[in-house]
């Protein structure tokens, strides 16, 4: 872009002197303001990264087998992010996601669910976090992010990544399908399948951290494309919380298939403590690291794998709205009585009459969202970002938010 300067200052002087002080109050007054964009305007935080961050299942506050209605929070309107409808649609950006903190601070939602590192295309696309461009107006999360904080104040970037690079939603499948499949007597465990066991061999460990460390490096690369300093702003790296308790913690037993009928938490009591023992910390290890990797200097982390106990699918400390003997969301003692991760669902039942997305398995509903929102704004810090462990506080609700403290 090119700059206008005067030929000669002294010709501006002699113009100015010759025309009298009115030309310059006009000239002053005729300069257009400067437009938001790097260290100019009112701050933001972004969001990019998967499901994790970009609001599935928020539309749900807890879970019922009874009614809908108990739960539901936000209504059929939910994951509308761009007015009536969807940007992108099955990214299910919702409107109670993380990246709204408040307090003088405006939040912008890139994340996609379904998102990997790098950008898909098949029956949804899912943008990565990279600069991905058809020339037909399918762009990647790193582009987005770029055009984006060209002309609007940045200071911090919440990313969650990785999960879907560990093929998540593969895993969680096998293991129901393990669950539903086979007797109690001769239980037959995911976590030693070959298909969910090659996600997680040396290899492809190190392969994903990579692939983990080039989407951070990307977004580093936007904002400085986009004008910034790597000093001016903040890249939060979020980890993954843990969805379902061990085996011992989960209300339902194994006999029968009510653990997945009645609560949609089809694991072994062995599956569940593997992936809480090995999967999950696996998958953390590698997202964390890679921000090591990419030699990234203006990180903080939330740490929110504790985020949610208590509280997590199928715990022995919660449970459904009509085991509680609560029929609303409303109700007092709501958060506190039901669970922050909504239930597994093996058909899609989304389109034919019933308001559920099988892709909003597992994920942390309206209660959790909001959970981890608190936690991003603690994290935020008043602009002077800090890194943390996100953990439950107490009972109740804090304007409107579970309370929760960044220790």
């Amino acid at each position: 872009m090119s700059t206008f300067r005067p030929a000669r200052s002294g010709f501006l002087l002699g113009l100015v002197l010759t025309l009298g002080a009115g030309f310059l109050v006009a000239l002053t007054a005729a300069a257009p303001a400067q437009a938001d964009g790097p260290g100019v305007g009112s701050p933001w935080v972004v969001t990019v990264g998967d499901s994790y961050i970009s609001g599935e299942a928020g539309r749900w506050a807890g879970s019922s087998n009874t009614s809908s209605a108990y739960a539901d929070a936000l209504g059929s309107t939910a994951y509308y992010d761009n007015g009536t409808s969807e940007t992108i649609e099955r990214c299910h950006r919702s409107k109670s996601a993380e990246a709204y903190i408040g307090g003088g601070v405006s939040g912008m939602n890139l994340a996609c669910s379904g998102s990997q590192t790098n950008t898909t295309t098949g029956s949804y696309f899912k943008p990565g976090l990279d600069f991905y461009d058809d020339g037909a107006g399918h762009l990647g999360q790193a582009k987005l992010l770029q055009n984006f904080a060209g002309t609007h104040n940045v200071k911090m970037v919440a990313v969650s990544i990785g999960g879907n690079d560990f093929n998540f939603g593969s895993i969680v499948q096998t293991c129901v399908s393990d669950f539903l499949t086979s007797p109690t007597w001769a239980k037959d465990y995911c976590k030693d399948d070959s298909s969910v066991t090659s996600n997680f061999t040396t290899a492809n460990v190190a392969a994903v951290r990579a692939r983990i460390a080039a989407a951070y490096t990307n977004i580093r690369t936007a904002m400085r494309n986009a004008g910034y300093a790597d000093t001016s702003w903040t890249l939060l790296v979020q980890n993954y919380a843990s969805p379902l308790p061990r085996g011992a913690g989960i209300r339902y037993g194994e006999s029968g298939f009510s653990r997945q009928d009645t609560g949609g938490c089809g694991f072994w009591n062995s599956d569940a403590d593997w992936a809480n023992d090995v999967a999950l910390p696996t998958i953390n290890t590698a997202v964390t690291g890679a921000a090591t990797d990419a030699g990234l200097t203006n990180v903080k982390t939330l740490n929110l794998v504790s985020a949610f106990n208590g509280r997590r699918l199928c715990e022995n400390t919660v449970g459904l709205y009509e085991e509680k003997g609560l029929t609303s969301w409303t109700q007092a003692g709501a958060v506190d009585k039901t669970e922050w991760v909504n239930q597994i669902r093996t058909v899609s039942t989304c389109c034919s009459g019933s308001p559920y997305y099988v892709q909003e398995s597992l994920h942390p509903n309206y209660w959790a969202q909001l959970a981890t929102r608190s936690c991003v704004r603690q994290a935020y810090n008043a602009g002077a970002p800090r890194s943390g462990t996100c953990t439950i506080s107490g009972t109740g609700l804090l304007n409107g938010e579970p309370r929760m403290a960044l220790n």
